[in-house]
């Protein structure tokens, strides 16, 4: 693996404590910000990124510490203080550099979402835009339909009797099947 992503087994190695222990710290939030999953060879492995690289080593460097400064309080010596101190401050400016660096990611988040606000402002814009044009063209058609149907209007006369088939020809009459009832068809009428 690459130096910047580390395995959960690399971390247990380098920590000095068991898998379990680096899993039971890699609860979902932190997974879904710190942990990525790599395909080598078709097998899928869990990395963990930098950030939470430092987050692990300052959760397991100070679990360790505080038993080692537990242990050493007991033989007086003043030497434990000053390296337990020099190592807080640089935990801390670990801290430090995580939450800058997370503080950048959310910037660069905002703007990001900002951005996808505008486009979407934009596209709702159009689509109004787009509907208002419709409108006005659906308007046009009805009226330019009307008008149509104004001119094309048949004359009084010949043409209106030829089209509407007179209702006692007898054609009409015989093409019309008789109105049976199903209890009839026994019965002769």
């Amino acid at each position: 693996m690459s130096e910047n992503l580390k395995t959960i087994r690399e971390l247990a190695d380098e920590f000095k404590v068991s898998k379990q222990a680096v899993r039971k710290r890699l609860t979902d939030e932190f997974r879904s910000n710190y942990v990525e999953t790599v395909d080598r060879n078709g097998v899928s492995t869990l990395v963990v990124t930098v950030t939470g690289y430092m987050l692990l080593k300052q959760h397991f460097s100070s679990g360790n510490d505080s038993e080692k400064v537990g242990s050493n309080v007991g033989s007086n010596t003043g030497n434990v203080d000053a390296t337990s101190d020099s190592k807080q401050t640089t935990d801390n400016s670990y801290v430090f550099k995580i939450l800058e660096q997370q503080l950048a990611i959310k910037d660069k988040q905002i703007e990001n979402k900002d951005s996808q606000i505008s486009q979407m402002q934009n596209l709702l814009d159009q689509q109004q835009r787009l509907a208002l044009q419709d409108k006005k063209i659906l308007e046009e058609y009805k009226s330019e339909i009307k008008e149509l149907k104004s001119l094309n209007v048949p004359k009084q006369g010949s043409e209106k009797d030829d089209s509407i088939p007179k209702e006692n020809s007898v054609e009409n009459i015989v093409k019309e099947p008789q109105n049976k009832k199903w209890w009839h068809f026994g019965r002769r009428m």
